[in-house]
C-alpha cells in the first residue's frame, strides 16, 4: 500500500486521513515517485495512476478524491460530489461521506480538519499569502455554514518548510502585522526566517478549535521524503512534484 503518515488528533470513528509524501508512485526523474499535481511538468497518466493509488490506501474512489486549482487565496468549496473541472480555490470542505478533501503542497502548508461530532471536514493549502489572508478562518467560517462546531473541530497542520529552512527578507515581513514579529527569527544580515507551522497554529488557536497541532517533518529538510519547491530551486532543479493531504468521511457518496 502507497505509504502515508496520519496524527492521533485525527485518529476519529468515522474519519480517514493522510499526509502523504513522495513514495509509493510510478512517476520517475525529478517526479519520483508519488507526484500527486496535474499542474507539474510529469505525465498526466502518472500523475492519475499516482492519485488512484492515493485514493485507494485512504478509501477513496480516484473520482473523489477533489483537488483545486490553488491559487494561495482564502476561497473554499464546498463540495457535495465530485467535479470534472478543478475549481480556484484553497480550501475544500464537506459532509458527504466518500468525498476527499485535499491539499496540495510543495512547502507549503496541508491543513486537515475535523468535527467528527458533526461529520464535516476540510483540508486547506495554506501558503504564506493564503495564510496571512484568512484561509484557515475561512474554512472553519466553511465548515460550520454546513453543520460544524469551530468549537469541537481539530485542526492538523501536515508537512510543509521549517522555519530555519523558511528564509525570508524584509518585504516579507512587511506583508505581516507588528504583533507578529514572535513567528520571526534573526537570521544572516537583514534576512529572517519565518515559522509557517507557529503562525498557523496560533491562527487556529486564536479562531476557537478544539486543537491545533503540526507533524514535526520539513518538507525542505526533508527531500528524500517530501517535494519541495525552494529546495528545487536552490539546486537548480527547473520543476518540482506535489505532495498531497486528504481527509475523509468515509462511506458511499450520498
Amino acid at each position: 500500500m502507497t505509504p502515508f503518515k496520519s496524527h492521533p488528533a485525527l485518529n476519529l470513528p468515522g474519519i480517514s486521513h493522510g499526509f502523504f509524501g513522495r513514495q509509493g508512485g510510478v512517476s520517475g526523474g525529478i517526479y519520483d515517485s508519488l507526484n500527486a499535481g496535474y499542474g507539474s511538468g510529469d505525465a498526466a497518466q502518472n500523475v492519475t495512476e499516482n492519485r488512484a493509488r492515493i485514493a485507494a490506501a485512504i478509501g477513496a474512489a480516484p473520482k473523489r478524491l477533489l483537488s483545486c486549482h490553488q491559487i494561495h487565496s482564502r476561497d473554499v468549496m464546498i463540495a457535495d460530489r465530485p467535479w470534472t473541472q478543478r475549481p480556484k480555490a484553497d480550501a475544500i470542505v464537506t459532509k458527504t461521506p466518500g468525498i476527499a478533501c485535499t491539499a496540495l503542497h510543495a512547502d507549503c502548508a496541508p491543513v486537515l480538519f475535523a468535527d467528527a461530532d458533526a461529520g464535516v471536514i476540510g483540508a486547506a493549502h495554506a501558503g504564506w499569502r493564503g495564510a496571512v489572508a484568512g484561509i484557515t478562518d475561512a474554512t472553519l467560517d466553511a465548515m460550520e455554514s454546513i453543520g460544524a462546531d469551530r468549537g469541537n473541530i481539530r485542526a492538523v497542520i501536515g508537512p510543509c518548510i521549517s522555519a530555519p529552512n523558511y528564509e525570508v527578507g524584509p518585504d516579507f515581513r512587511a506583508q505581516f502585522a507588528p504583533g507578529d514579529a514572535a513567528f520571526f527569527s534573526p537570521g544572516k544580515g537583514d534576512r529572517l526566517h519565518f515559522d509557517l507551522k507557529a503562525y498557523l497554529l496560533a491562527r487556529l488557536s486564536a479562531a476557537g478549535v478544539a486543537s491545533a497541532a503540526a507533524l514535526p517533518d520539513c518538507t525542505y529538510g526533508q527531500p528524500e521524503a517530501y517535494f519541495s519547491y525552494r529546495y528545487n530551486t536552490h539546486a537548480g532543479i527547473a520543476d518540482y512534484g506535489r505532495n498531497i493531504s486528504a481527509i475523509m468521511l468515509p462511506g458511499p457518496a450520498k
